[in-house]
């Protein structure tokens, strides 16, 4: 009988040890998450519009998940470098990324040997679409897009523009820009948007291509001249900026975007409540203010699903790689 006894006592041990080990799995772990801050990494330096819009969903996010979201800026290879830190991230939900049509698509395109793949990445969702624009120095005697384009066919390769570094949005929006006009320039490449727009401010370049949404401010201030936006439609936040089509280029359209990504592995109830979060923060008010105050957009419900982003990948990735293998 006492050992019948002892037997049973460490068989309610046992039971015991199973439900702490029950509560410790990682389902209840993903239930806790996220338990710490999140870092959510810009492939490029401070000021430029992935850098904006990064800050701004980053903010909304933090108050839907409870947790703060902290951003870090990892330049260089024109975004390639952000994107194999965050590739060889834990996939934990702890480290998560801002990608554009430069840093997640026509990367593959410009930089071969990358270290990453489309495969790399768990798609959360698109954050914004952004407005590509070309804003030239204030005192620039050209003052219409067609007028530069004027002076840039008859000064070949004079004409300075900046973007964010090869492979960057702002890039395929120099390239698109070039091709469609048909004209040859000197692209200036810097560390990121911002530091670019200094040096336009500074009167060391000619101009920019950028998005609204770093340069709206420049110039609803009068500080640089914006000549066209490659866009269907005017911005509200820029009454006074032609699109393409007004100015005289149709041929130049070009439609940005910003998104999310996990790396791979990343279990599906994470990127469940960073999707989540995401959609909480795009349908704020706030949120959506500063985005039209930049020139930028919100996506649509279907734009910030996980599965649109995973389509839409492909997509862009082979429409670059048509653009920039056209001229080099």
């Amino acid at each position: 009988m006492p050992r019948i006894g002892r037997v049973s006592h460490a068989a309610k041990i046992m039971l015991a040890l199973g439900a702490l080990v029950a509560f410790a799995l990682p389902g209840s772990a993903q239930d806790a998450y996220p338990a710490r801050p999140i870092t959510m990494v810009v492939p490029f330096a401070a000021g430029g519009a992935s850098d904006v819009i990064a800050r701004l969903i980053a903010e909304q996010m933090g108050q839907a998940l409870g947790q703060r979201l902290v951003i870090e800026n990892v330049v260089g290879a024109g975004g390639a470098t952000a994107m194999t830190r965050a590739a060889r991230a834990a996939p934990d939900g702890y480290t998560i990324v801002i990608g554009n049509s430069g840093t997640a698509t026509a990367v593959y395109a410009l930089y071969p040997d990358v270290k990453f793949s489309p495969d790399d990445f768990v798609p959360i969702g698109i954050v914004a679409k952004t407005s590509p624009i070309i804003a030239l120095k204030k005192d620039l005697p050209a003052k219409t897009l067609m007028e530069f384009i004027d002076y840039a066919k008859k000064n070949p390769g004079k004409a300075t523009l900046g973007h964010a570094g090869v492979g960057s949005s702002n890039y395929l929006i120099c390239k698109a820009f070039v091709q469609a006009a048909e004209i040859e320039v000197t692209l200036v490449s810097y560390r990121g948007g911002g530091p670019a727009l200094n040096d336009l401010l500074g009167g060391q370049i000619d101009g920019v291509c950028d998005n609204a949404a770093s340069v709206a401010p420049s110039i609803q201030g009068g500080l640089t001249n914006g000549v066209a936006l490659a866009m269907p439609s005017r911005l509200s936040s820029l009454p006074n900026v032609p699109t393409t089509i007004e100015a005289g280029l149709p041929a130049f359209q070009l439609q940005g975007w910003n998104g999310l990504f996990a790396p791979k592995a990343t279990e599906q109830p994470i990127v469940d409540k960073l999707n989540a979060a995401l959609r909480k923060g795009v349908a704020s008010e706030a949120y959506r203010k500063r985005l039209d105050d930049l020139g930028a957009l919100p996506p649509n419900d279907e734009e910030m699903t996980p599965g649109y982003l995973k389509q839409f990948v492909p997509k862009e990735i082979d429409k670059f790689k048509a653009l920039l293998a056209e001229k080099k």
